[in-house]
């Protein structure tokens, strides 16, 4: 009861994800499962949780996607209303529909995806989804969710929307790289749940970003005065000193951390672009 698309990014770390959507309570907590190195999996229509672990765990080990559904299918009880989709660690892809899940019902595989989805409008929503991953450009994260938003625009889950969500993954991506999850959002009951996923996901971009995406400002110049001044005007202390003394760092990084921007920090004598624009606004 859900279209999604599962994919691999080569040059982000690589990275691997799963986004979807559907007329069913937090689907985000079912259907995608993923892990850094090994793969993603979506597990749908009369999902069988334990294929999300059980598939990680095989492609962890020796199995490319399509080894992989074979055996959690061989090993199912009701393999004819299963459905999945699998990328593994090399991008290989395989999707799988099983005869007994609900009309519209099928999938499609493509360079590094696979798109799938049951009780669908038509396979318009597929094919839609997989014109725009193959089109798009950007993280995976994004290229997953328009993907997921032009499905929604074909038609997608013919009983309407209530659920959303994007997984992806990739070693150290996660906070201060604690953790491989690098995007972990869900929209569990809205109206609009393709839209406020987008909202989120913008949310995301902002506070948590790739860091390869940061363009560095040296703070030079000018650079510290106004620094200093934006700060004063927001209450903050910056010291008596001069230029980028330590006192200032200190206080920039304070203001910087209670925005939630400590993923953009350098210790550096940089700033990041996207908060100096945010620190200097109408300056």
């Amino acid at each position: 009861m859900t279209f999604s698309i599962v994919a691999w990014d080569p040059f982000a770390g690589p990275e691997w994800g799963v986004a979807v959507a559907s007329k069913f309570l937090s689907v985000g907590a079912i259907v995608p499962w993923a892990r850094a190195g090994a793969g993603a999996v979506a597990t749908q229509a009369l999902a069988n949780v334990a294929f999300g672990p059980d598939g990680l765990a095989h492609l962890a080990t020796t199995l490319d996607a399509t080894s992989t559904v074979g055996v959690l299918i061989e090993e199912d009880e009701r393999p004819s209303q299963r459905q999945l989709g699998i990328v593994d660690a090399g991008g290989g892809t395989a999707t799988y529909t099983g005869e007994d899940c609900f009309d519209w019902a099928g999938g499609k595989t493509g360079l590094g995806y696979a798109c799938q989805g049951n009780i669908l409008t038509g396979p318009e929503v597929i094919d839609a989804m997989s014109s725009s991953f193959e089109s798009s450009e950007g993280t995976l994260a994004r290229r997953l969710f328009e993907a997921l938003a032009a499905g929604d625009g074909a038609g997608g889950d013919r009983r309407g929307r209530q659920s959303a969500a994007v997984l992806v993954v990739r070693t150290g991506g996660g906070y201060e790289g604690g953790s491989d999850v690098a995007v972990d959002l869900r929209v569990d009951d809205h109206p609009t749940p393709i839209a406020e996923l987008d909202r989120l996901l913008g949310v995301h971009e902002l506070l948590f970003p790739n860091p390869d995406s940061l363009e560095w400002v040296e703070v030079e110049g000018q650079l510290p005065a106004r620094i200093r001044r934006a700060l004063t005007a927001r209450g903050i202390k910056t010291g008596a000193g001069k230029g980028y003394s330590d006192d200032l760092r200190r206080a920039l990084y304070s203001w910087v951390a209670m925005e939630n921007l400590e993923e953009r920090w350098s210790d550096e004598a940089r700033i990041d672009q996207t908060v100096l624009d945010m620190l200097l606004g109408e300056e």
